[in-house]
């Protein structure tokens, strides 16, 4: 699969495109795709898992709720450990944001 190759309608999405990859019991990888959206500004992810994710194309910026901001570009990675509130403040409205993320628990092993 060509993690880059996106359907035309891609381009003018509502809301992010999720493709979940691969998942058992233990972790799941998604692809994810934004085109310009973000959280809502009283949303926070709360999730029961870790979170490890890449950005292959455009660029993010996510926000934690302890303010800390982080800007994400094509390579960057970032591991968020679970019950880390954190939202998307911003992708690229320019060219779809495409991210790679595997979301996994401590009994993974």
């Amino acid at each position: 699969m060509n993690l880059l190759k996106l359907p035309d309608a891609a381009q003018s999405l509502d809301e992010e495109l999720v493709d979940v990859l691969a998942e058992n019991r233990h972790v799941r990888i998604e692809r994810i795709v934004s085109t310009g959206q973000s959280s809502a500004e009283s949303f926070w992810y709360d999730q029961d898992e870790h979170e490890w994710l890449v950005v292959l194309q455009g660029a993010a910026r996510l926000m934690f709720d302890d303010r800390r901001s982080v800007e994400l570009k094509p390579g960057d990675s970032l591991q968020i450990p679970a019950h880390c509130r954190h939202r998307v403040a911003w992708t690229t409205p320019e060219e779809a944001t495409v991210w790679l993320a595997v979301f996994y628990h401590d009994d993974a092993g």
